[in-house]
């Protein structure tokens, strides 16, 4: 986004966006994690650190797309979510740009089982 006001230029970059709806996403209940794609396997769990992992976002002068590669929680219809998600994204980058999210499209790459939550668990505490 770039603003012109009588006191200077606003940018908000592309990564700022990305960020926002990476934590958005983060936040909504069900989504277990965001995937960083194929090529990195298909349900390869990235921490919270980065929250841009599974995150792109195409930001112009007012508008913003965004798309979302995700890993759901089994047991929770995984359309509900998605719409939950889609909203929270909006909300947010609209509330803290300014920006108009013309879209939020949603790639479900794999659902996260219980059994593997707790694996997960017990090897961050070995580390």
């Amino acid at each position: 986004m770039t603003e012109d006001l009588n006191t200077g230029l606003i940018r908000i970059s592309d990564d700022v966006v990305s960020t926002i709806a990476g934590l958005a996403a983060l936040e909504t209940p069900g989504v277990a994690a965001m995937s960083g794609g194929i090529s990195e396997g298909l349900a390869k769990r990235l921490s919270g650190r980065n929250v841009q992992k599974g995150v792109s976002v195409e930001v112009g002068q007012l508008e913003a797309a965004i798309d979302l590669r995700i890993i759901v929680q089994y047991g929770i219809p995984i359309q509900e979510v998605c719409r939950v998600l889609q909203g929270n994204v909006r909300e947010a980058v609209e509330n803290m740009t300014g920006l108009h999210v013309v879209e939020v499209n949603v790639k479900v790459e794999g659902v996260l089982f219980k059994d593997e939550e707790q694996e997960e668990i017990q090897q961050i505490r070995v580390k």
